[in-house]
């Protein structure tokens, strides 16, 4: 007998997350070591009316294409999936690896290169999301290769999953609800204002977002969720930040990264481990050197880091921020390949201004 667990998360994401409306093309991504989930969701989905369409891949091939992919074959996208994308009304991506580490080896070149293929492509997608034309949500999916990188058995990952995604409550919809009622308080609080300060360990960081729109992330867009998030005014990031976390990108993970911005752009970059990828990513185009987005954790029940970027953004008392693209509905003007969120944690020392009051400090919001 599967894990009842499983159906209860699919059923969360069609009837609240994309909110499925009977005739409806949902496209259902993932690969292989997500079958559990991807079955769940294709009988949620006929449940309700809607046509899954399946999107599904094997591991082992996103290597051989950095592997043997030549210049032409990097460059190609086919027309049919550009059509395809037009006409999909909800996306669900299931995120599950069997190895975090295969493309470790890689040439960061070639990932660079794709990632300016990709790029008008997910601009067109981030563009429907804006505009409520396609409603997107990404999950993950517990495997052993993603348990041993949060230091933990397979069981206990799985119970940290699903605890995140409220599953365990008696209503996980009406949880989630409520979720988004106590994040729109701190969103009303902050739309008010418009200047941000960041203090912490080996971190002095100022920004401003005047004008600039707060996104209420309640399991709509990520599951689990648990965030609020804005875009900076571009030029506006000065000072220095260290990221208290790996910051994980495309399959690899860059240690110890410390940026200094000048004028909203990065100017001095160092980290301990794999900051050569690092430095390529970021001379992928102009807009990689600037903060898209800035964010608050602000989800309790996701307390250790797990290398998995969907939870550990989340993590509550905690800050990140993304070099690269921003989002359209923030009003961000910030446009690139990348969109690379980076962690910093403020539970220990940090505080958190924000025109001059103290919004959060040790990691819990103040207000």
């Amino acid at each position: 007998m599967g894990d009842p667990r499983v159906e209860a998360v699919a059923n969360v994401l069609i009837q609240y997350s994309i909110d499925l409306k009977p005739g409806q093309l949902v496209q259902i991504e993932s690969k292989m070591e997500g079958a559990p989930l991807v079955v769940a969701l294709y009988r949620a989905v006929l449940q309700a009316g809607g046509y899954p369409w399946l999107d599904l891949a094997v591991e082992e091939t996103q290597e051989l294409f950095y592997l043997y992919a030549s210049e032409a074959q990097l460059d190609f996208y086919p027309e049919f999936l550009k059509q395809a994308n037009e006409e999909i009304d909800a996306s669900i991506t299931v995120w599950t690896d069997a190895n975090t580490k295969r493309l470790n080896n890689v040439d960061p070149a070639k990932q660079a290169h794709r990632a300016k293929v990709m790029h008008p492509v997910n601009n067109r997608l981030f563009e429907r999301m804006a505009n409520k034309e396609l409603r997107w949500v990404g999950t993950a999916y517990p495997t052993n290769a993603a348990a041993q990188i949060a230091e933990m058995s397979l069981r206990d990952y799985e119970d940290f999953v699903y605890g995140a995604c409220l599953v365990a409550e008696p209503d996980p919809i009406a949880a989630w609800k409520a979720v988004s009622v106590e994040q729109q308080r701190l969103i009303d609080w902050l739309s008010e204002r418009n200047e941000i300060h960041l203090q912490g360990e080996d971190t002095d960081l100022r920004l401003n977002y005047d004008g600039r729109i707060w996104e209420n992330c309640d399991g709509h867009e990520n599951f689990p969720d648990g965030e609020i998030f804005t875009a900076p005014i571009e030029e506006s990031v000065e000072g220095h930040i260290r990221f208290s976390y790996p910051a994980c990108y495309r399959g690899r993970q860059v240690e110890d990264v410390r940026l200094w911005f000048e004028k909203g752009k990065v100017v001095k970059v160092t980290a301990a481990k794999n900051e050569a990828f690092l430095l390529e990513m970021l001379a992928v185009d102009d807009g990689a050197k600037f903060v898209g987005e800035f964010a608050f954790g602000t989800n309790l029940g996701i307390q250790a880091f797990t290398g998995d970027t969907l939870f550990d953004e989340k993590i509550g008392g905690t800050v990140h921020l993304a070099l690269g693209k921003g989002f359209l509905e923030t009003g961000s003007k910030n446009d690139s390949a990348i969109h690379w969120d980076m962690v910093c944690d403020l539970r220990r020392g940090g505080i958190v201004r924000v025109n001059g009051e103290t919004f959060s400090e040790n990691g819990r919001f103040q207000i």
